[in-house]
């Protein structure tokens, strides 16, 4: 993702828990400054996809996330509310944060989770998708997979 592109998709001073946290994206942070990019769907931050620039800041944000301290908070959502948590109250990690329209990386296969996938979006995600059945993510997938091999030939 190209900084003019982030730039023009960056939600700046977007609350970070909709829908009234009071803390919020900076308004100031320029595209050159992101290191981990992020889209909200109706529940908060969608951990489900996301972009995080490879380096030494990565690394940190990593650990930071995955610290056995937050991983044993027990908190209800577990990775999505310990990443709003830190987020909100570490402002080295809200610095590097940009929030992007959730179509943009994280789209979903059903309107049920969130804004729902449309042709040129990049990524697809099946939420709650399940192993086996009318709701398997097989049978979710197939609608996408078809498109898919008819874009690219794959069926050739």
């Amino acid at each position: 993702m190209g900084a003019q592109r982030l730039e023009e998709m960056m939600l700046k001073d977007q609350s970070i828990v909709p829908p009234e946290s009071i803390i919020k994206t900076f308004s100031h942070l320029k595209a050159r400054d992101v290191d981990f990019v992020i889209t909200q769907d109706k529940d908060g931050l969608a951990t489900s996809s996301l972009v995080l620039r490879n380096g030494e800041w990565a690394k940190f944000f990593l650990d930071t996330w995955f610290d056995p301290m937050y991983r044993s908070y027990n908190f209800q959502k577990a990775e999505t509310h310990a990443l709003e948590h830190i987020v909100q109250w570490h402002p080295t990690i809200l610095s590097r944060l940009a929030i992007v329209p959730q179509r943009a990386i994280n789209a979903y296969s059903t309107v049920d989770h969130g804004a729902q996938y449309k042709d040129g979006d990049i990524a697809i995600v099946f939420a709650q998708c399940s192993g086996s059945g009318t709701k398997s993510c097989a049978n979710e997938a197939e609608r996408y997979s078809q498109q898919w091999r008819a874009s690219f030939g794959a069926d050739r």
